[in-house]
């Protein structure tokens, strides 16, 4: 009986995945900018896709931000108080703190690019599999890159609080990317 009461998990095809996201900008005042936004390649619900709609719109955007570098989708995504759970040494607490990562990566990796590849949104939560690629063709800290191909993985757990990222868990794949920066040997 208690089984019934809890939502189920539902993995969207391809169409229906759309169908989700076109409700994650029509739901919301969406800005034209939100058609450019990261697609997930793989969407997994737990509820009400209305529900979820603002989620993955939130989601979107921030992938957006790491996709361009472009900062007005971290300040569309991130709520004023937001908090990083795993915040690295030396990074500034709240919104300022993703902002000088993506700078500094940036200097380092101008071509960066990311992609969505998987998408749970279950509850308040948003969890994400992302994949990073570029080429270290500028600075990271001593290190001079040599147009070097740069491909890692990360994975992000967000707590969404009115269509906002309120905290934010994430895990870099820092071993394969200090091999590609040449910082270690592998």
């Amino acid at each position: 009986m208690a089984s019934a009461l809890l939502p189920t998990r539902r993995q969207l095809s391809a169409a229906a995945a759309a169908s989700v996201l076109g409700l994650a900008l029509c739901s919301t005042a969406a800005q034209a900018d939100d058609r450019k936004l990261p697609e997930p390649r793989h969407l997994a619900l737990a509820g009400n896709a209305a529900d979820a709609a603002p989620m993955i719109l939130a989601a979107r955007r921030y992938a957006a931000f790491w996709n361009t570098g472009d900062e007005q989708y971290a300040r569309q995504a991130l709520a004023p108080d937001f908090i990083d759970r795993t915040l690295p040494a030396g990074r500034p607490q709240g919104v300022a703190g993703p902002l000088q990562a993506s700078q500094g990566f940036r200097s380092a990796v101008p071509d960066l690019t990311m992609e969505i590849d998987d998408m749970v949104v279950a509850g308040d939560r948003v969890s994400l599999h992302l994949h990073f690629r570029g080429h270290f063709s500028g600075q990271f800290g001593k290190l001079k890159g040599k147009g070097q191909v740069i491909d890692f993985q990360a994975f992000d757990l967000y707590r969404i609080a009115d269509g906002r990222i309120a905290e934010n868990w994430h895990l870099e794949d820092n071993l394969t990317l200090m091999q590609q920066f040449g910082a270690i040997q592998p």
